[in-house]
């Protein structure tokens, strides 16, 4: 099979059998590869009321067709399995090089199931996978980790990991590779803690079978034009990294500052892409096959490393008052080598800084540490050590901010839908960033539909962030084809520059198709329907399809976006309409049986 190995390595933890089963094409056609294929078979094989921590949940690595290949960003791979912190059905996307290697090795996916008796690893060398014990690597940091096993192996294998975090069950745990990328979301990286495994190494030799390397080369010159002539992937990512947005998201109002209190950051600048790169930034750190290289390499004092990201960036930053950038980056660190979301975990702590300000929090829960209260860099590095840790407070701080300040009989001071912290962009000046925000299939997420594109960048065409005319109709839209780009296998970044069609040409290059960009769309739209499927087997309804009252009834108090609150009610039965569900937000047996879903 062109594009894809054809083959699926099944590893049973509980009684380390490791068998090779054959992919099942048709099933890979239908739902592409990655966030798609690895839904479908999750669905096929696990219960959705399974225990998500539970022996019986089972941990899917997949990759896309073009994972591997010589197209733009190609090496994304997804972790799929039942999200303990949300759960909703969890595909974690992530770059770097390890699903590369993965593919090179002759696997279009891994399926873990079961509970190793004791901490173990998986090594896999191509046709050859052997089960090992992880009993020293326990306990060790993310570099730690990989450090050991790169010495017992070698350089050129990469390697998958866990922090403490992920070990310690923390329901805001990551799942790491080659050191410093994150499948971050939803907290994957208890899951593997579950299973007593540590990691995976794995090297390749082989190489992804090209059906059309003629067209393949065409339609990668055309593909490359566009990334390179695109502001977005031509100047701004490539110059600033992610955190290019800091600045231009603050000027617009909708910055949230002190657990989304506000939506102006007055000292935005001091954590900006431009002062990272002019004071911190030591080189670029792309990913397998990236013209975009956005990824940031940093070292500040002794700490040095991957990132931070525009995300990180606000949820130690402004999120928690602070404008001290150097404590962002040790932050960050402290979050790569505790393997956790920092997204997660960065929310997390402005949560618990509102709940000191507004007495909930004591002064005598923090024990020796240093208080959490809005603008303490110091707290944030500190507490963020001890949430990876699960030390004291940081055990609480570790379940996510949630189950944090249910804990104090205030939930709703947790900025967070189906429970999963919300990303770095205030809803109540982006409508359509707002709907997406409240339909997200893994809760709380900017990357299922980026309406940032639209509403804040004009990409594909500039609209009225404010105004609801269309917006879930493009919302809708930007879902369906995230869906299939997180399926293909190529970054989503690419989207600033290449639409559909050009995904489907990609894709027909490599496996000898004939999509056009619209059967592109198409299986996005199946994708987004069977996650909806199963979060309602699991119990996460429509009533879960909200935003967190302060987004929904506390007006913006000032800036650019000031008077604003999301007008969701109102959009939200569009959105229901538009997707061909009732108006119970429930998909019909007439909608599964026109996009073809039997699941």
């Amino acid at each position: 099979m062109h594009g894809y190995t054809g083959k699926i390595l099944r590893v049973n933890l509980t009684d380390g059998s490791i068998k090779s089963e054959a992919l099942d094409k048709n099933l890979a056609l239908k739902y592409i590869g990655g966030r798609g294929l690895g839904t479908a078979l999750f669905m096929k094989e696990v219960k959705p009321e399974v225990d998500a921590l539970g022996p019986d949940n089972k941990l899917l690595f997949v990759n896309g067709p073009l994972t591997g290949t010589p197209t733009p960003t190609g090496g994304r791979y997804m972790a799929v399995t039942k999200s303990p912190l949300t759960g909703t059905i969890a595909s974690s996307n992530s770059g770097g090089y390890f699903g590369a290697e993965l593919k090179f090795a002759g696997w279009d996916a891994i399926i873990l199931e079961g509970k190793a008796a004791k901490p173990s690893y998986i090594l896999i060398e191509d046709d050859k996978v052997e089960l090992r014990s992880a009993a020293p690597l326990w306990g060790k940091l993310v570099s730690q980790t990989t450090d050991e096993l790169e010495k017992a192996h070698s350089a050129k294998h990469r390697i998958l990991a866990i922090g403490p975090a992920g070990e310690k069950l923390s329901l805001i745990a990551a799942i790491m590779n080659d050191r410093w990328r994150a499948a971050g979301r939803s907290g994957v990286g208890a899951v593997m803690g579950s299973k007593n495994l540590k990691a995976i190494v794995v090297r390749g030799s082989g190489k992804v079978g090209i059906a059309d390397e003629v067209k393949l080369k065409e339609v990668f010159s055309r593909c490359m034009t566009k990334i390179k002539e695109n502001g977005v992937t031509g100047s701004g990512l490539p110059t600033y990294g992610t955190a290019v947005l800091v600045n231009i998201i603050n000027e617009n109002g909708v910055f949230p500052t002190n657990n989304f209190q506000s939506s102006v950051f007055p000292a935005a600048d001091d954590i900006s892409g431009e002062t990272l790169a002019a004071k911190y930034l030591k080189k670029k750190d792309p990913c397998y096959r990236c013209p975009i290289a956005c990824g940031r390499y940093c070292e500040v004092d002794d700490v040095k490393g991957g990132g931070p990201e525009y995300e990180t960036i606000w949820a130690f930053g402004s999120d928690c008052g602070v404008h001290d950038l150097a404590a962002v980056i040790k932050a960050n660190y402290w979050c790569n080598e505790y393997g956790l979301d920092t997204i997660s975990a960065g929310a997390t702590l402005a949560a618990a800084m509102e709940l000191y300000q507004r007495g909930h929090i004591k002064d005598s829960d923090f024990g020796d540490g240093p208080k959490l209260e809005f603008g303490n860099a110091a707290a944030v590095i500190e507490w963020t050590k001890r949430l990876g840790a699960a030390q004291g407070l940081g055990a609480k701080l570790a379940l996510g901010s949630y189950r944090l300040t249910a804990q104090y009989g205030v939930p709703e001071l947790s900025m967070t839908v189906k429970k999963q912290e919300l990303p770095a962009y205030d809803p109540r000046g982006i409508q359509g960033h707002g709907v997406q925000y409240a339909t997200s299939n893994r809760g709380g997420c900017h990357v299922r539909g980026y309406m940032i594109s639209p509403e804040i960048l004009g990409l594909p065409e500039k609209l009225d962030r404010f105004s609801l005319e269309g917006k879930s109709n493009w919302t809708k839209i930007f879902q369906d084809f995230t869906a299939a780009i997180d399926s293909v296998g190529l970054c989503l970044f690419t989207s600033f520059a290449m639409n559909a069609d050009d995904y489907a040409d990609l894709y027909n290059a490599v496996c000898g198709l004939s999509w056009s960009g619209a059967d592109f769309i198409e299986a996005g739209e199946r994708i987004w329907n069977i996650e909806r499927l199963f979060n309602l087997r699991a119990g996460i309804g429509p009533e879960q399809d909200t935003l967190p009252k302060r987004l929904l009834t506390e007006p913006i108090p000032e800036g650019p976006s000031a008077g604003w609150t999301h007008k969701l009610s109102e959009l939200l039965p569009e959105y229901y309409s538009l997707r061909g569900w009732g108006k119970d937000g429930i998909p019909g047996k007439e909608k599964l049986a026109a996009l073809g879903i039997d699941l």
